[in-house]
Parts: structure tokens; C-alpha cells; sequence
């Protein structure tokens, strides 16, 4: 599994995304697993990492939280949860992303 935290430069977001990836990773069983984080610095670059707003969390290639039709754009990012709006994944949406993209049988 590939995973990649993509951020605009100095995003204040960025270490709560980290911090509760990490989490998830483990809590999912996957505690050996890394990520990489890449910082998105130009619209060209937003549009070719499919870069939804900062922070954004891509597993395999894809971002398990793109809402339908999201334009990317060097911008920061919300994210709805069950406890209202967050400027992070919180960590059952991040468990069942990772668990989704999982082989069967691990995590």
C-alpha cells in the first residue's frame, strides 16, 4: 500500500493529519507501514497529484475523501465527520480508508 499526505508549504493542518494517520495505521494493524509527505506548491502540480486542498491523504493513488466533482486547487481543506467539520480525516474515516484499500485478509 502506498500512502502520501500531500500539504501546501507551511500548512498548519499538516501535523494533526500526520499524527492521526499514524494512529490509524496502527489501531488498523498496519503499524509497519510508512507514508510519505509531499508538499504541493503549484496548481500544476495540485492538478497532477489530483490534490484536493491541504491536507490531503491519497492511499494507492487516490483520495478516499474526494467529494464528486472536487476541482483541485491549492487551497486548504475541510473535511466533514461525525462531529461536525474538521480540517483533518478523523480516525474511524481513516481506519475504514485504509481497511478499504487493504489487501483481504491484512489489517
Amino acid at each position: 500500500m502506498r500512502i502520501e499526505l500531500l500539504l501546501v508549504p507551511d500548512c498548519p493542518n499538516g501535523g494533526k493529519a500526520a499524527g492521526r494517520l499514524r494512529l490509524a495505521l496502527d489501531e488498523v494493524g498496519l503499524s509497519d507501514a510508512t507514508f510519505t509527505t509531499r508538499v504541493i506548491a503549484t496548481q500544476a502540480e495540485a492538478q497532477a497529484a489530483g490534490f484536493g486542498g491541504s491536507p490531503t491523504i491519497l492511499i494507492d493513488g487516490r483520495d478516499p475523501f474526494a467529494p464528486p466533482g472536487a476541482v483541485p486547487a491549492l487551497a486548504c481543506r475541510l473535511y466533514r465527520t461525525e462531529h461536525g467539520t474538521d480540517t483533518a480525516p478523523d480516525l474511524a474515516q481513516l481506519r475504514r480508508a485504509l481497511r478499504d484499500a487493504d489487501p483481504p485478509g491484512v489489517g
